[in-house]
């Protein structure tokens, strides 16, 4: 993690990975194929984030590997451990300004959010939404010039869309 406890992309491709295999045991190949997918589809094609080996996740005995003859490969189980490490992922911080990597991890919260017991998850929420006020606040004190102009369109518009976040993250910890 990084010194704000922010998620390096290697953790993010962990949380991924962990997640998935909370929700339910998979072949190697096929949880490679399903990490890449999502990665690719939220962040967009990136070596960065797509090089770090499930491998691992049994060498540091996250999760169990058997032996399977056939396609597909290994099959993976996570473990207890897997479990605790999943939650100190999920309950990380988030980064702002959203680039590609704090994008990934937002999806990764949102895919995996119910998992959480229900403090853990409203507290998650609250997490993204105090992200969220946070650049809300930067861009409106960048807003403050009065002038109109291709920026300042493009600022009110960002703002917007942060508000919707903010309402929307309200909304989702009110029936959580």
């Amino acid at each position: 993690m990084y010194r704000d406890n922010t998620l390096i992309p290697a953790e993010a491709i962990r949380l991924a990975a962990l997640g998935a295999l909370i929700e339910r045991e998979r072949r190697y190949a096929d949880l490679a194929s399903e990490i890449r997918s999502f990665v690719a589809h939220v962040a967009g094609p990136s070596l960065d984030l797509l090089g770090t080996s499930l491998e691992v996740l049994g060498y540091e005995g996250l999760a169990t590997l058997e032996d399977f003859e056939g396609e597909g490969g290994a099959l993976l189980r996570v473990t207890d451990e897997g479990r605790r490490q999943f939650v100190t992922l999920m309950t990380s911080g988030v980064r702002a300004p959203v680039n590609d990597v704090t994008k990934l991890v937002i999806a990764l919260k949102m895919r995996f959010l119910d998992i959480l017991d229900k403090e853990v998850r409203l507290d998650q929420i609250e997490l993204m939404r105090d992200m969220s006020l946070g650049e809300a606040a930067r861009l409106r004190d960048l807003r403050q010039d009065g002038k109109s102009s291709g920026f300042s369109c493009w600022l009110d518009f960002e703002i917007q869309q942060l508000e919707r976040r903010i309402s929307w993250l309200d909304d989702l910890a009110a029936k959580a």
